[in-house]
């Protein structure tokens, strides 16, 4: 089985471009397509990437963000150092690793709130779906609670799910904070995955903080 699927990722194509590319992994695609189809960070912002192991979404945040931007990564694991990112390793459904992203993003120079919560956290993967798709939609209101807690207003929210019976009322949740809401599946997505990726952007609530070019 382990051998299966070693040979399927070396054919897969997004998987030898993430290697040619330098990227840690073959996600950082997915960011790069929402980004394009919804324009989800800009430059200069402040960005939290949950589930951030093993750093392919915040080498692609990076990219976006620029010079003038700040990405924090949060992982239950350690992640190898990705400058100028800073990482926290901890558990964001407890008090201590909120506060430490806060100081990380202070120590960034960001003192206020960030502009962007964003997650491609997935479940360990039991192989019975109802177990894990329920598993994903616990992982996906965890990070939309994260997000209630540090974003400004306006700001932008996206997380990974997989679809199934939890997923309309999760759904309505996100609606009820954002001005805007979409799923998406990029197409770096693998064909059989039932993940989807709900973006959305307005967040309803928040401190004001610094400006995004729009409202300047």
């Amino acid at each position: 089985m382990a051998e299966r699927w070693v040979q399927q990722r070396r054919q897969d194509g997004y998987w030898k471009k993430a290697k040619r590319e330098g990227y840690r992994s073959r996600a950082a695609f997915k960011l790069q397509q929402i980004q394009e189809r919804y324009g989800i960070l800009r430059r200069g912002d402040a960005v939290v990437d949950l589930g951030c192991a093993p750093g392919g979404w915040t080498q692609a945040a990076l990219q976006i963000v620029g010079d003038g931007g700040a990405v924090v990564g949060v992982d239950l694991d350690k992640v190898r150092k990705l400058p100028p990112a800073r990482f926290v390793r901890g558990d964001m459904t407890q008090p201590e690793s909120l506060e430490l992203v806060r100081e990380e993003l202070k120590a960034l120079g960001r003192a206020g709130p960030a502009d962007a919560v964003i997650s491609d956290m997935s479940p360990n993967i039991s192989g019975m779906y109802s177990v894990d798709q329920a598993r994903s939609v616990r992982l996906a209101r965890m990070a939309l609670t994260t997000a209630r807690k540090l974003l400004r207003a306006r700001g932008s929210f996206v997380a990974k799910v997989f679809e199934g019976e939890d997923f309309a009322e999760l759904l309505a949740e996100v609606r009820a904070s954002f001005g805007f809401v979409k799923v998406h599946a990029p197409l770096a997505s693998r064909k059989e995955s039932s993940e989807v990726y709900i973006v959305a952007r307005g967040f309803k609530g928040g401190d004001r903080g610094r400006p995004r070019p729009e409202e300047e």
